[in-house]
């Protein structure tokens, strides 16, 4: 009796076993046409955006067959498909409730469009850049933390998709790029205010023009799509007197992923403006004003021998 015949005797002696290998077999062999697949897509389409979904769309059609062909394969017949369905969900929706949540999650994100790759986004309480969405994760280049303002922290963070079903998700790109942003300046008592006034309007309408030109047109696509009052695009400049110094607070909309580089040229411009005046404006600091110096008393006598 040759080798392969001996095989041939197992394999009809243990039915199950024989039955386990064949569907081990069928999986790696369609595992493997969606990584040739997704290899051959990913060096002959050259565009990023085609060649990310068409990678992410041979990558479900593949695991959905898989599932088609898992059922068919087990209970012999796909007109049970329906049955089996049923019998495999009773069965694995305890254990295996997270993956499944994740899988609905990853569904939901690609049908709803909550957030996709290149999308700047929040949830959980972590706050990154989308890199990538598969069927169970979430990738991100997460910002923040230990570094201030929107920076990159150099960390990829990798989520479960079932998050979206747990919590809010703040999406800082889509429908409107743009955030409002503020800061403060204290001017000294005494200054000029009317024409601190006029230097911090100029500089951040220079400075803002580009931003308010281009939010101002897709504000309006906002308005008309959700049920949201109009907004002021322009800086506005509000002003509050405190026992210190009199306040400027100066908010204007930015690019989203702008918001450093653009707080530091408004900084930085009305610096040397309010220096160019001749201390007509003045940045003030915390101060301490004495009313009363107490009196003191000093008793001095003089010793003679």
């Amino acid at each position: 009796m040759t080798q392969i015949d001996i095989i041939k005797q197992w394999l009809q002696d243990y039915p199950v076993v024989a039955s386990i290998i064949k569907y081990v077999i069928l999986v790696a062999v369609v595992l493997l046409l969606i990584q040739f697949l997704r290899r051959f897509l990913r060096k002959n389409i050259t565009e990023t955006t085609a060649r990310y979904k068409t990678q992410k769309g041979v990558e479900i059609i593949g695991y959905i067959i898989l599932i088609i062909l898992s059922f068919s394969y087990f209970t012999g017949n796909i007109k049970d498909f329906t049955l089996a369905i049923g019998l495999f969900s009773a069965g694995v929706a305890f254990t295996l409730q997270e993956l499944i949540l994740s899988i609905a999650g990853s569904l939901y994100i690609f049908v709803v469009k909550v957030y996709k790759p290149g999308d700047r986004i929040e949830i959980n309480g972590i706050k990154g850049d989308v890199i990538d969405v598969d069927s169970i994760y979430t990738t991100m280049m997460e910002i923040g933390q230990w570094v201030s303002s929107d920076n990159y922290t150099g960390r990829i963070v990798k989520l479960s998709n079932a998050f979206v079903f747990k919590g809010p998700i703040y999406n800082y790109s889509q429908d409107f790029p743009f955030i409002w942003d503020e800061f403060n300046l204290p001017i000294r008592y005494g200054s000029d205010i009317d024409l601190a006034k006029s230097i911090v309007k100029d500089i951040a309408s220079k400075i803002l023009s580009e931003y308010t030109s281009k939010s101002k047109l897709q504000w309006q696509d906002v308005v008309n799509k959700y049920y949201i009052e109009d907004a002021i695009i322009d800086p506005t400049l509000a002003i509050k007197l405190t026992d210190n110094w009199i306040e400027f607070n100066l908010r204007y909309i930015v690019d989203y992923k702008k918001r450093r580089i653009t707080k530091d040229l408004l900084n930085d411009a009305i610096r040397k403006a309010f220096e160019a005046t001749n201390n007509n404006v003045i940045l003030a600091s915390t101060t301490i004003e004495l009313i009363k110096i107490p009196e003191l008393k000093v008793d001095i006598q003089n010793d003679s021998n």
